[in-house]
């Protein structure tokens, strides 16, 4: 195999002469900033394994290892598994590999976007996988990082998604494909991402036609679960759709690096998943839309309603009071002329007058069947 340039390592440390990698890196200074090697108990390693044709040939736990095996046998293909590395490890395989500063920088920071590059023979891909969450309802969602070389792999993972223990043990049950190299190990992995989205869009679609129900059935919250499920769908959509940026990428190189036809035919069969899976996001989100506009209008609706409840209870509240008031006003005649006549003063004129009392009682009467007349005209009573 050929020796590598240690171009990586020069970049990490300027300065200072290459040199094979120690078993346990000691503290240094890096473009990123100052690091420690991690304890074992704190190893990032989850494997680090050769193949040969297909076949696994040695497995081993220390980086160390796995590299002066990989010098002394040419022809294998490691395959390493890092799961939110220390700095310290990924630097190791920086220098071994000739992995690009840059891209050993986004994989130690993680929360980058999907993306594709290229640097000299190797290949640095970032993937968004995602899980639906059953219990809680909502999709977590796992940040993968692939460096793909001539003779390597390397998976750094940030979250439980995907699993790649399962997508290690399929490959290795297909000695033919895994005889392909790295480029099938990178397509294998893609296809795992891709069709981890399935479960996700099931769920979601259960999630739309629970919330369809609940808008029409007026359920408390539902405004809210429509806010966070259109927040996971946004989330969602910028995992999903920078795939077919990707997956086009990897088919354009597929002349200019030989690509064997199995794979090619891999790489389609993924770029036709993805592409289902990027047109159901879109229609649920824009199915989300309908539903919020939906949701606003019988919203609106419920509030014209209780208004124009609460204005006729108002409107009846105030005839009510019409009827109380006019009623008030017809006895406070007769009242306010016996309170006059009551007041039992000696200087009165019509004290002494023989048709006082019924004068009293007339002007009452006449005073009482006016109001009446009035309020009734007015509609009052």
């Amino acid at each position: 195999m050929p020796e590598r340039r240690l171009r990586g390592l020069r970049a990490f440390t300027p300065g200072k002469p290459a040199k094979s990698p120690p078993t346990a890196p000691a503290p240094q200074q890096s473009v990123l900033g100052p690091y420690t090697a991690r304890s074992d108990q704190d190893n990032s390693v989850i494997t680090a394994a050769l193949y040969q044709n297909g076949r696994r040939t040695s497995a081993h736990p220390s980086l160390a290892e796995t590299f002066r095996q990989l010098r002394e046998q040419p022809g294998n293909m490691a395959w390493i598994g890092l799961y939110r590395p220390d700095p310290a490890e990924l630097y190791s395989l920086a220098e071994e590999f000739d992995l690009h500063p840059l891209a050993v920088e986004d994989a130690l920071e993680a929360h980058q976007r999907p993306k594709l590059e290229r640097y000299g023979d190797t290949l640095f891909v970032v993937l968004r996988a995602a899980r639906y969450m059953d219990a809680a309802e909502e999709v977590d969602f796992g940040e993968l990082h692939l460096f793909v070389g001539r003779d390597f792999v390397i998976t750094v993972r940030h979250g439980a998604a995907p699993d790649l223990a399962a997508v290690r043990s399929r490959m290795e049950d297909s000695l033919d494909l895994l005889a392909l190299g790295p480029e099938a190990v990178l397509y294998a992995i893609l296809d795992a991402t891709v069709d981890g989205y399935a479960p996700v869009v099931a769920g979601l679609q259960n999630d739309i036609d629970e919330i369809e129900t609940e808008v029409f059935t007026n359920t408390p919250g539902v405004s809210r679960r429509i806010y966070e499920l259109s927040r996971e769908m946004v989330e969602f959509q910028r995992a999903t759709r920078p795939l077919a940026g990707i997956l086009g990428g990897l088919s354009a190189g597929f002349e200019k690096y030989h690509i064997d036809e199995e794979l090619r035919r891999y790489l389609r069969d993924v770029a036709d998943h993805a592409t289902q899976v990027t047109e159901r996001v879109d229609g649920f989100k824009q199915a989300l839309g309908e539903i919020l506009t939906v949701n606003a209008t019988l919203v609106g609706q419920q509030q014209n309603e209780e208004m124009k409840a609460l204005a006729e209870a108002s409107h009846a509240q105030n005839e009510e009071v019409k009827k109380i008031s006019s009623w008030a006003a017809i006895l406070f005649a007769p009242t306010l002329v016996g309170t006059i006549y009551g007041m039992n003063f000696d200087r009165m004129p019509e004290l002494s007058w023989a048709f006082g009392y019924p004068f009293a009682l007339a002007l009452m009467g006449v005073v009482c069947v006016g109001l009446y007349i009035a309020f009734k005209r007015r509609n009052w009573l």
